[in-house]
């Protein structure tokens, strides 16, 4: 893997967030608070950047576990910023109500509503308080392989994270002392009750980051399981429609 000047890249990302607000007019930037590493660190250099008044934290809970809630609360806490609770679980019961005589739905849709609720729940919040943008937390590995909900935690404004693979983001989180527990719990979307990330790619990120950033930089793969390098390109190529926008007929 690359080795990062880890001061300057962080230094880097805040002024680009202060320069593309700018650039948007935007007067602030509301960042869902899932009680993970990747929010927290978005939450975190938006607040270095703009200053913790001008970023808003919300925490979308949906039949989730409360650790997720108490850890988001920490850390808007150390932050200083506004942080505000939404409670989503009714919403999304009764949106399933209201459907399931008409729809036969699965798990993945249901668990990917979850997502879109709380996105649209940012966006409202955002265009309530005027001009504000939406700040994601995808790293550049979970981007690759689409692991996001199109339209969810997808649907956003800026991705401060998007150039950083996921142990890169572990040492951020480092150099910006976010708690230790939200650093070392094993990363989860809070889809349903067990879910973890790397259960559900079925693979863990250090080997994810591995064999992604030799593909980014057109490096030897051969010392790598086969299978594995594989699985992964076939992630990628199949979440390739995730990261454009959405192809438009052409007349002739």
């Amino acid at each position: 893997m690359r080795e990062l000047d880890y001061e300057r890249t962080i230094s880097e990302i805040q002024e680009w967030i202060r320069v593309y607000c700018k650039s948007a007019n935007a007067n602030g930037i509301v960042v869902g608070i899932s009680g993970g590493i990747d929010s927290a660190v978005t939450s975190t250099l938006c607040a270095n950047a703009l200053g913790k008044d001008f970023v808003t934290g919300l925490s979308l809970p949906c039949l989730s576990n409360p650790q997720d809630l108490s850890d988001a609360k920490l850390l808007a806490t150390q932050l200083g910023i506004e942080f505000i609770i939404l409670d989503l679980s009714s919403v999304y019961e009764e949106f399933m109500k209201i459907t399931s005589n008409t729809i036969e739905t699965n798990k993945i849709a249901s668990a990917n509503l979850k997502a879109r609720l709380r996105m649209a729940t940012c966006y409202f919040t955002a265009q309530s308080k005027g001009i504000y943008l939406i700040g994601g937390t995808g790293n550049r590995t979970e981007l690759a392989i689409g692991y996001f909900t199109k339209y969810g935690d997808g649907g956003v404004d800026i991705e401060p994270l998007g150039g950083l693979y996921k142990c890169e983001v572990r040492e951020i989180a480092k150099k910006l002392n976010i708690p230790e527990n939200i650093i070392i719990k094993p990363p989860s979307a809070g889809l349903w009750e067990g879910q973890t990330d790397e259960g559900e790619i079925g693979m863990k990120y250090d080997l994810l980051d591995e064999i992604i950033y030799r593909i980014d930089y057109n490096l030897d793969l051969n010392d790598l399981n086969k299978n594995d390098v594989e699985r992964v390109k076939d992630m990628m190529r199949a979440s390739e429609h995730k990261l454009k926008m959405p192809p438009s007929y052409k007349l002739r």
